[in-house]
């Protein structure tokens, strides 16, 4: 399958579409997914076009898991978590659902389950929240 510059990453991307913004550098860019399933849930996302981990350009893997290891990082430290998931699916029968590659980062509290992806969006004001302390843990 191919690419599909229409997917909700790209448009993000390209500045169509808002979001709530962690981290940026000239490869990557990392954001607040809008339907967390725990506080402090993030997507890091290449900018290199790439539907998924299997046609990704091995120089955009490198550099989204050098971002993926500094959002952790700061996730984990700003929501005060004892870990990290980190998930990343290709294709849909692996429950890929945007089809630009991306990785889940979220903190993770022993005993605090995940919450349901209902595809019911956050509160953008408690997003901006949780945006604005991984950015400070940061130290942006």
């Amino acid at each position: 399958m191919s690419y599909d510059t229409s997917n909700i990453f790209a448009k993000i991307l390209r500045g169509e579409i808002p979001c709530h913004k962690v981290y940026e550098d000239e490869h990557t860019l990392a954001f607040m997914d809008v339907m967390p399933q725990a506080d402090g849930h993030a997507l890091v996302i290449p900018k290199m076009p790439s539907r998924n981990l299997l046609d990704a350009d091995p120089r955009a893997l490198g550099a989204m898991m050098a971002t993926v290891q500094k959002v952790a990082a700061a996730a984990k430290q700003a929501f005060g978590a004892e870990g990290v998931l980190i998930q990343q699916f290709n294709e849909a029968a692996a429950g890929q659902t945007v089809f630009h590659l991306h990785v889940h980062v979220m903190p993770r509290k022993t005993g605090v389950p995940l919450r349901p992806h209902t595809g019911a969006m956050a509160d953008h004001a408690v997003l901006a929240e949780h945006a604005a302390k991984i950015r400070a843990a940061l130290g942006a």
